[in-house]
């Protein structure tokens, strides 16, 4: 049984590797801007919203442009944080692999 006790050694360094990247994720800010720098989104490597800035002339725009752009960004935004956030879970879980796993 000396491989189950290695994988369960992997699948705890694993978890510590996962429990300091969601830290990692938090701490990660990532900047978004659409509309020609109307619209400014950050957001974090776990997704989260933390800012939101709008240039005031940019509001006195049709309300369906704005809400377009503002949409964009957002989708934009969320992309990008899932992105980072993918690559940075590979990192940590790739070295892991369950025996008879693709």
């Amino acid at each position: 049984m000396a491989g189950v006790g290695k994988l369960l050694k992997q699948a705890q360094k694993m978890q510590r590797g996962i429990e300091a990247l969601q830290v990692q994720l938090e701490a990660k800010e990532i900047d978004v801007t659409s509309g020609g720098g109307a619209v400014k989104i950050k957001i974090n490597g776990a997704g989260k919203f933390l800012a939101l800035t709008l240039d005031p002339e940019f509001l006195k725009e049709d309300p369906k442009l704005v809400a377009d752009t503002l949409l964009v960004a957002m989708q934009d935004a969320a992309k990008q944080a899932k992105e980072y956030n993918d690559a940075e879970m590979q990192k940590v879980t790739s070295a892991f692999q369950m025996p008879g796993m693709i």
